[in-house]
């Protein structure tokens, strides 16, 4: 707490962000596209509280996740608590708490906030937003590629060409068998898949890999990576999705995704710009994580996709959306007097769905307009003796400078066939 007279920093806890209108405008604008997605395919919204017990993640996702990596505290009630780090054990908790009333195979999705203590930077922060996007009750190869075409229609809704990312494709299968083949033991493998995640980006990754296995297994594991090129099942699950119009699937082996839960298919999306050459988001099939509380296992498939990386993406490939305010019209008060007319046909305006702003601000007709312009409002009309005893208002077009006069019933028609 600020000691009296002690100034407090203007800036945001490190690793969040303030989203002020622009950045707010960009993040509804992900929203809508992966929510218009989503519901495309048949996905039902749900939502969670932020808040879980801790134990929910531990053995879930990873103990390096849930020690080094989460906001967790103790609450007055003696209870372990931890900010979400992610939402499937959120999702996997209530199917498991709900798995006789809910209809199979069932779809679901979710925008939630994640929370995870990490170091910022370029992609990664302390907290963001994640879309979600789960089917659960369906175990075929139908189900693996729906989401997966998903996610590649999120991509293409805001605007992204498929030779702008490709779907980096593997099998947790493949992994568990070159497992088996090296003599990788059961209780190693979650740590050694971890391991492999960073494979790309871990300057340290040789180094560990050959103290956590020895030289010699280490050096067999990658060679069976390498030559792992393909199997039956991806080349098939490729057929489906070039059926649904994904033409930009790679397998890649080397893709193992972290978490400890992944049993079959998983993939990342990544981008292919020499800027921003990076995974942007992924999932996979995970079919016992719902089991684990308690009751039959029930077959799962989702991915998740964070919107500091999607924002990156559009950014780098200059699909950022031009930042429209929600007003579409400025009631800009020539003299003081003029100010109740104004507020009344800004209430009937609003009552046929036009957005109206009235100038409070008391400075001159022409300060008003100058401030309307700068927040990038499209129409202003000023308000005074002559507006209140005709009843006709001259509606200005701040892009073009054009000008209209009309009654007050042909106001919003004309503002609609304008804006589209």
């Amino acid at each position: 707490m600020a000691k009296r007279g002690e100034k407090i920093s203007l800036e945001p806890y490190k690793g969040v962000r303030d989203f002020y209108p622009e950045d707010q405008f960009v993040l509804r604008y992900l929203f809508e596209h992966m929510e218009r997605v989503c519901e495309l395919f048949g996905y039902e919204e749900y939502g969670a509280s932020v808040l879980e017990p801790s134990e929910l993640y531990r053995g879930k996702t990873s103990e390096e996740i849930v020690n080094d990596q989460t906001y967790t505290f103790t609450d007055r009630g003696e209870r372990e608590v931890t900010l979400r780090p992610e939402m499937t054990p959120t999702f996997a908790r209530m199917v498991a708490s709900k798995a006789r009333e809910i209809s199979l195979p069932a779809r679901w999705y979710s925008i939630a906030n994640i929370f995870r203590y990490e170091r910022p930077q370029r992609g990664r922060l302390r907290e963001h937003w994640q879309l979600n996007a789960d089917i659960v009750g369906a175990s075929g190869i139908e189900a693996d590629a729906e989401i997966i075409a998903i996610a590649h229609s999120v991509m293409r809704s805001m605007g992204a060409d498929e030779r702008n990312f490709e779907i980096r494709v593997s099998d947790r299968r493949i992994i568990d068998s070159i497992y088996d083949s090296v003599g990788i033991e059961a209780d190693m493998r979650a740590e050694l898949t971890r391991l492999l995640d960073t494979r790309a980006k871990n300057p340290d990754f040789s180094k560990k890999l050959e103290s956590l296995i020895g030289d010699k297994k280490a050096e067999q594991l990658l060679e069976l990576l390498e030559r792992t090129t393909s199997t039956a099942y991806l080349e098939e699950l490729r057929t489906q999705l070039e059926t649904m119009g994904v033409h930009n699937m790679v397998v890649d082996t080397k893709i193992t995704r972290g978490f400890d839960y992944y049993t079959g298919m998983v993939f990342e999306v990544y981008d292919t710009d020499e800027n921003n050459r990076r995974s942007i988001f992924g999932g996979g099939r995970y079919d016992n994580l719902i089991s684990i509380f308690g009751g039959d296992a029930i077959p799962a498939v989702g991915f998740g996709m964070g919107d500091v990386t999607a924002r990156d993406f559009l950014e780098t490939h200059n699909l950022l959306p031009t930042y429209a305010p929600a007003t579409e019209l400025m009631l800009c008060i020539v003299e003081k007097d003029a100010l109740p007319h104004a507020m009344r046909l800004a209430q009937e305006l609003r009552s046929e769905d036009v957005n109206v702003a009235v100038n409070l601000s008391g400075k001159r007709v022409g300060d008003q307009i100058r401030q309307a312009d700068k927040m990038k409002v499209p129409f202003v009309i000023a308000i005074g003796a002559k507006e209140r005893e005709s009843g006709r208002y001259t509606i200005k077009n701040l892009a073009t400078g054009s000008e209209l006069t009309l009654p007050s019933d042909r106001i919003a028609e004309h503002l609609f066939s304008s804006l589209g």
